[in-house]
């Protein structure tokens, strides 16, 4: 067989083994270790063809984990459409109880809340800084403030009752 692989290469190009296809419909491909006329070997590769072509439109998650582990060379053998099955299937009830368990959370802490038990976080208002949501009109007060890049300096008049002495 390799001499009938080395004569495909040499007249067709890469000889690609179809490893497998995905849920999403990207395609496996394998090509095994070769060597070229001039007797360097070129090393094994595996690659994916992906359905969307582009590769800005390419997002994480369009490749299944196993796959990934696959293509990377922590596994051996591709992953079967069974097993892929069965690993979503599973991450769907993960997500599924962790969102129970967030509910069920959410009203014990309601119910906390309601007893007195736990007091309610503190609603802080920050007034004129750039983590603020609203700005208001700047005032002047006798505290220094600062926003971002900006400094307002306090106003300081002298007392009224003390009288000064020349």
């Amino acid at each position: 067989m390799s001499k009938i692989g080395a004569l495909l290469r040499r007249t067709f190009g890469i000889v690609k083994q179809h490893m497998g296809t995905d849920t999403f419909g990207n395609k496996y491909y394998y090509i095994p270790e070769q060597k070229t006329w001039t007797g360097r070997t070129i090393r094994a590769k595996r690659l994916v063809e992906p359905v969307n072509a582009k590769e800005y439109e390419y997002q994480e998650g369009s490749i299944p984990s196993e796959w990934d582990a696959w293509i990377r060379g922590r596994r051996k053998i591709p992953p079967t459409i069974e097993e892929l099955l069965k690993n979503e299937r599973y991450r769907e009830q993960i997500k599924f109880r962790a969102k129970e368990v967030e509910e069920k959370e959410m009203l014990i802490q309601a119910n906390k809340y309601e007893e007195g038990l736990v007091a309610r976080p503190a609603q802080t208002q920050i007034k004129g800084h750039a983590s603020a949501p609203h700005y208001r009109e700047e005032q002047l007060s006798a505290e220094p403030s600062s926003t971002a890049n900006t400094f307002q300096p306090g106003s300081w008049t002298p007392p009224k009752d003390q009288s000064t002495k020349a």
